[in-house]
């Protein structure tokens, strides 16, 4: 497929072909703010302090029935600590996949530095690391590194590279635009059948969101996107990168949509035939 020579954003990007961050969806994902995590985590220590008070009770009732000696006490008491405190948050935030009780009641969740899912090491090091961050100090050095951290992160997060990221993020409404008056003629004749899916839903996502981003990021944001595409488009017409993609978005939404209309006609012409009688 030759590429027109007036498109010069169909070379620009032909040796970087790095980082497209998250689908251009990441850039959207914000970290809940220490007011949020700070209500999460005494939401959490309520929790913890519970299943501390239920195991207590747990261990002691039998030992006392049994029989046994006082020194199984510290024995019991430093058990249930261990397992209301560091296993018991480990093993639901793994489970999870960052939740916990006092996470879902604010909106955030547990992920990697990268925004990548937080798994069993990193929940260990940060129930590890709570010992620290709120036993011995009673959430004040959780709190203190808090406030000091650009992403709230704890001590914990710090150590296993994770942050809070907020889930709860308004929705925002996919814009509905028509084919760009520049492009009219040239979606008479465009072939975008051969675009993958995924491509397709990233240029929407970047599309839906290109308002809200810096003008360098924005242009840069499309021209990753416009040379991923140009691979699956023809002809390429010389226009700049975001037009190009407006319009192969539309040309693809109009195909679908005559697709689904001339299977609905048909389906209406077999009607009477597969109509029970």
């Amino acid at each position: 497929m030759a590429a027109d020579p007036d498109a010069d954003w169909v070379d620009t990007l032909a040796d970087d072909d790095a980082l497209l961050t998250g689908e251009a969806v990441a850039l959207d994902l914000r970290p809940a703010g220490f007011a949020l995590r700070a209500g999460g985590a005494v939401i959490d220590f309520a929790a913890s302090l519970v299943l501390f008070v239920v195991l207590i009770f747990a261990f002691f009732v039998p030992a006392g029935w049994a029989g046994l000696e006082s020194a199984w006490a510290g024995v019991f008491t430093i058990g249930s600590l261990v397992i209301a405190f560091v296993i018991a948050p480990c093993l639901v935030e793994t489970l999870t996949r960052g939740k916990s009780l006092g996470r879902l009641a604010v909106g955030a969740r547990i992920v990697r530095d990268d925004g990548g899912a937080a798994g069993l090491r990193h929940a260990a090091i940060r129930a590890l690391a709570g010992v620290v961050d709120f036993l011995l100090t009673l959430g004040g050095l959780a709190a203190l590194v808090g406030i000091l951290s650009p992403r709230s992160k704890r001590l914990g997060d710090h150590l296993a590279g994770t942050y809070a990221q907020y889930e709860r993020a308004p929705r925002v409404a996919t814009p509905i635009f028509g084919m760009p008056l520049e492009l009219t003629a040239w979606a008479h004749v465009a072939d975008v059948a051969r675009m993958p899916d995924p491509l397709a839903r990233r240029v929407a996502n970047f599309l839906a969101s290109a308002r809200e981003l810096d003008p360098t990021r924005r242009g840069y944001l499309a021209q990753q996107l416009a040379y991923e595409v140009s691979q699956y488009v023809s002809p390429l017409p010389a226009v700049e990168p975001e037009l190009f993609l407006a319009g192969v978005t539309v040309a693809r939404r109009d195909r679908e949509a005559r697709a689904l209309a001339l299977e609905a006609e048909r389906l209406a012409r077999l009607a009477p035939v597969l109509a029970p009688r």
